[in-house]
């Protein structure tokens, strides 16, 4: 057996001193700590996949409209609970031009980052009726949507999406929403991190569905426009992203600044509610807050109490974004389209040596290249990977945290670098002779 390129004692010490009792469980942030600690003890690189933050620029239209906000003084301004206007008009452009539906400038919310859109959001719908207190996660998913749940003190329920695609995705939503007590159904699309893509056909039957048994959808657009098997990127044409928007009233579009515009940093992004839903009013939330329709309570309540509003020059920034993508001036997919080809580069490392890909298939058709795939290896489970691949200097998450009931690992391309690509055959070369 060939050596490791980090001690074996290094990481396991490192796993056992962070507390971690079951590296499956392992959160991103805690493998992201050991692997640092082991990159700088060590001396020796790690190839970085758990943690899906942009590898990329952030949008320069973003950088100088904020900047220039900045500088005409708008730092000491409170932003309007409701959001700056121009970005609420943009962003009903943006819904316009690249998922083809209408949602009024008022229905479009500024958020810090999609990550309190989606707090708000299930906040809201755990309100909203009385009778229906669960939300419904179709996984794999953003583990962290769940510790929202966790934290707010709600109730979730979730199954896997991997045998459950095309005809076979209602009849098991289906089977929950009967019985009463789901108030929202949430997921990503493209999926992180299996990146399959539900299809116009799933999308409406989880519209009919959310009609049906008055649901609330809340549609996580992360990876906005990223399936990049299909050209989602001309303005007020079709392909557009697909969405359950076509089909229900009972939407709440979360649309993120963070990796379509590499603009993570400055924790902006956009709830898009739908109109009908915007209005209506809930008995239950009628006398919680003094009568206010849903849309109101979602801004002047909820946001009020958890930021007082989303930073002002940020706002800034993605109006601009927005305008110059639906005027055809920042086509956005050319950008991050790199994050296709260096998925690609690394599925074909993988799989020469000895990986598979988890969620190969995405009905019938081989899995878009992406942000983010997911990989496994015979005869090992998710934490035994995960942990044999720190011992080659490669840290990802574990998807049994992501609600998935695969063994395996998400890995994300954001973070690699060219030369990294000749590191990881070197490396993985070694991997499969010693385990081989």
């Amino acid at each position: 057996m060939k050596e490791t390129p980090i001690s074996k004692s290094l990481i396991d010490n490192a796993i056992k001193d962070y507390g971690i009792q079951d590296f499956a469980k392992a959160t991103i942030r805690e493998v992201k700590a050991i692997a640092a600690f082991a990159e700088k003890e060590s001396g020796v690189e790690f190839i970085k996949m758990e943690m899906g933050i942009p590898g990329l620029p952030a949008a320069k239209v973003g950088v100088d409209a904020q900047v220039k906000a900045l500088e005409e003084g708008i730092a000491n301004m409170y932003p309007d609970i409701q959001g700056y206007p121009e970005l609420k008009r943009q962003a009903s452009r943006f819904v316009k031009a690249f998922i083809g539906i209408d949602i009024a400038p008022e229905g479009c919310i500024p958020t810090v980052g999609s990550m309190q859109g989606t707090y708000a959001s299930l906040m809201l719908s755990l309100q909203a009726d009385p009778k229906k207190d669960t939300v419904l996660f179709i996984d794999p998913g953003f583990p962290v949507q769940k510790m929202q749940i966790q934290v707010m003190g709600g109730k979730l329920s979730s199954f896997d999406i991997y045998d459950y695609r095309g005809d076979k995705l209602a009849p098991k939503v289906e089977s929950y929403l009967e019985k009463g007590n789901i108030c929202a159904i949430i997921y990503s699309n493209p999926n992180n991190p299996s990146w399959v893509c539900l299809t116009e056909e799933e999308l409406k039957a989880l519209g009919e569905l959310a009609n049906r048994y008055d649901t609330i959808v809340l549609e996580d657009l992360a990876y906005f426009a990223m399936d990049f098997r299909t050209d989602l990127s001309k303005p007020f044409q079709p392909p557009y992203q697909p969405t359950v928007a076509r089909y229900t009233d009972n939407y709440m579009l979360l649309v993120s600044g963070s990796k379509a515009f590499s603009y993570a940093g400055e924790r902006i992004a956009v709830t898009c509610i739908s109109d009908k839903l915007f209005h209506r009013h809930y008995d239950a939330l009628s006398k919680r807050y003094e009568g206010l329709p849903f849309g109101m309570v979602f801004s002047t309540r909820i946001l009020y109490a958890l930021s007082s509003g989303t930073s002002h020059s940020a706002q800034y920034a993605l109006a601009a974004i927005m305008k110059a993508a639906c005027d055809g001036e920042y086509c956005f997919r050319e950008e991050v389209k790199v994050y296709g080809e260096r998925a690609r580069k690394l599925k074909d490392i993988f799989t020469r040596h000895g990986f598979t890909i988890v969620y190969d298939q995405d009905m019938g058709k081989p899995i878009a290249d992406g942000f983010y795939f997911t990989i496994g290896y015979p005869g090992m489970t998710s934490g035994q990977l995960a942990r044999e691949l720190m011992y080659y200097g490669v840290s990802a998450i574990c998807l049994i945290t992501t609600g998935s009931h695969q063994e395996g690992l998400r890995v994300c391309t954001s973070f690699i670098r060219d030369n990294q690509y000749d590191l990881l055959e070197e490396r993985m070369a070694i991997f499969q002779e010693n385990n081989s």
